[in-house]
């Protein structure tokens, strides 16, 4: 090998959760949760926090089974309707050199992984959203990226702790709450900024850092 040759350029990695932030999950739950309860959809308050403890699931097994019955059921992950803007400024993003990564923690309930991850990519080519990795895990720190597009306020404060990674990203939660309101930080409020944001990082050149110089173990993704 000629050790004079010039290395090719690593890609900008964008870190992207999905639900709140590319799939209008809430949204989407809500009528569902409406018909576990038995009551109309109306009646369930938009703005909740983590839990969903405003929405009155105690009484009939809680938030996973609620989970449970809307993905195996009803098809949520597949049905879910994108956040406003969200597809084309992926393929935007896309277009710009961008190696977007997308990071969810789908699979965090046991037993129905396979029609998780079913539902999750047919959604994601039904409406077109490119992507070059799939990720299914909670921790987004241990995935690599350069700049990350994440709505949970837990994640978005391991991200920033974590001394390896650059700054993480918000856009505008669907779901609201105190915790959210107080996360310091760089916060989008459209796709539209999201893509600026992601088009100045990757101009100032702030390479990936997923190389040889992170030892960390690496998580198992659906690399491309």
């Amino acid at each position: 090998m000629n050790e004079g040759a010039k290395q090719p350029a690593r890609q900008f990695v964008l870190g992207v959760d999905l639900d709140g932030v590319v799939a209008d999950f809430y949204s989407g739950l809500r009528p569902i949760a409406a018909e576990w309860r038995g009551v109309a959809p109306e009646t369930l308050p938009v703005e909740v926090s983590y839990g969903l403890s405003e929405w009155g699931l105690d009484a009939l097994g809680g938030y996973e089974d609620l989970h449970r019955f809307a993905v195996t059921q009803r098809e949520l992950f597949r049905k879910l309707t994108p956040m406003p803007g969200a597809p084309s400024a992926l393929r935007r993003i896309s277009q710009s050199e961008v190696r977007i990564r997308i990071i969810t923690h789908r699979l965090y309930v046991k037993y129905f992984h396979e029609e998780a991850v079913t539902q999750t990519t047919a959604w994601l080519e039904h409406h077109g959203i490119p992507y070059w990795d799939l990720c299914f895990m909670k921790d987004k720190a241990a995935v690599g990226a350069d700049l990350y597009v994440e709505d949970s306020p837990d994640n978005v404060e391991a991200l920033r702790a974590d001394g390896t990674r650059p700054s993480s990203f918000t856009t505008r939660p669907i779901v609201t709450s105190p915790l959210r309101a107080r996360r310091p930080g760089p916060r989008s409020r459209s796709w539209s900024r999201t893509a600026t944001a992601a088009g100045v990082r990757r101009g100032r050149g702030e390479a990936s850092r997923d190389d040889d110089s992170d030892k960390r173990p690496r998580p198992r993704c659906h690399y491309g």
